[in-house]
């Protein structure tokens, strides 16, 4: 398949918005989002926590405002990091005005819950103010009673009726730097109610599957319901949500969007099963070289991308190693080096990672 081919022949026009340096929909790029994961009044692990997330890609970060104790350490993070900071708002309106003050680049509230017409009017003015946009998000949990009743529980029409009535509510506050989310806990409702709401707004859409569970579960249903709706020209900004740490989201998302021609494509790596044979540490190695070719990727994404295997054993790997471009195949602690299907020298196991990403260098620079 060309690497210029995309599934989304054509994606959805909607509005723009911008949340610091990062625009999000009128054909931006999609954009991959995570949530901080560390106590809120630990700004150096929370800082720290963004810094990785940035290392592995992530657009933009949320992060969660329970306290005013919250804030002071909010807006360290907002100093200290270069990627958007979205904070996290439920209940208490000071917060999110406490939040705009402490320097955040976007606010994910639910105004259903925020504290009646009066509240939000403050805060649409703060946010407006500041060209600060706003997420409402409605999840299958926060749909509201009379919704519940009406619809006969959290359907995916009841969701887009809740967020527009939310966004309606901000509307009438005099705001419009606004995007959505409507995301259930399974696969069909998400995907559905998606695909309801891009028919009756322009505004951005911000995709996910919520409490999606942990790695395998949460990956595939968020593949899934993500991975149909961009396909078909639906969605913005997205998050993974998984019951992991949050550097697993990202790289989840970078790769839905790599599937789908919406980002250059990763580290090229392809890695044996291992078996009773194996010497080194095929696992290990094979994570660390694609950790190793991500970051290289992302500091030059045109960077060409050779075939890299990584291979545990000398009885199958000469063999795989041929009809890759750049290869290990691995002995007791040791490795064989195959360039171009011929074997260059052995390495020490401590020093395979660096001689791949020294080949694969120099052939970039060929």
């Amino acid at each position: 398949m060309p690497r210029t081919l995309r599934v989304p022949r054509r994606r959805r026009r909607t509005r723009q918005i911008q949340l610091g340096s990062v625009a999000v929909g009128g054909g931006a790029p999609v954009t991959v989002q995570s949530m901080t994961k560390t106590d809120p009044l630990d700004r150096d692990a929370t800082i720290a926590q963004i810094l990785d997330l940035q290392a592995c890609g992530c657009d933009i970060v949320r992060v969660a405002v329970p306290s005013a104790a919250a804030i002071g350490p909010l807006r360290r993070v907002c100093e200290r990091v270069d990627i958007p900071v979205v904070a996290d708002i439920h209940f208490d309106h000071r917060l999110a005005l406490a939040a705009l003050r402490a320097g955040v680049d976007g606010l994910r509230i639910n105004p259903g819950n925020i504290g009646g017409v009066r509240k939000l009017r403050e805060l649409v003015a703060a946010a407006r103010d500041r060209a600060v946009p706003i997420r409402v998000g409605v999840n299958s949990g926060s749909v509201e009673p009379a919704l519940l009743r009406r619809h006969g529980g959290p359907t995916p029409e009841a969701l887009v009726e809740s967020a527009l009535g939310s966004v309606a509510a901000i509307e009438r506050a005099g705001y419009d730097r606004i995007k959505i989310s409507v995301k259930a806990s399974d696969v069909p409702r998400t995907v559905q109610a998606y695909r309801l709401l891009a028919r009756r707004t322009h505004y951005p859409l911000h995709l996910g599957v919520t409490e999606s569970g942990t790695a395998v579960a949460g990956t595939v249903r968020s593949s899934v319901a993500v991975g149909m709706l961009l396909a078909e020209g639906i969605g913005d900004t997205l998050r993974i949500s998984l019951t992991e740490g949050p550097a697993l989201e990202v790289k989840v998302g970078l790769e839905i969007l790599r599937c789908l021609g919406l980002r250059p494509p990763g580290p090229n790596v392809i890695s044996c099963p291992t078996c009773g044979r194996v010497g080194i540490d095929v696992v290990g190695l094979a994570h660390a070289v694609e950790a190793a070719l991500e970051r290289h990727y992302l500091a030059d994404p045109d960077a060409p991308r050779p075939l890299v295997a990584v291979m545990g054993c000398m009885v199958n790997g000469p063999g795989e190693a041929r009809e890759a471009d750049v290869a290990v195949a691995g002995g007791k602690g040791k490795a064989a080096l195959y360039v171009r299907g011929r074997r260059v020298a052995t390495v020490a196991e401590s020093e395979i990672v660096d001689a791949v990403l020294a080949q694969v260098r120099d052939w970039q620079a060929e």
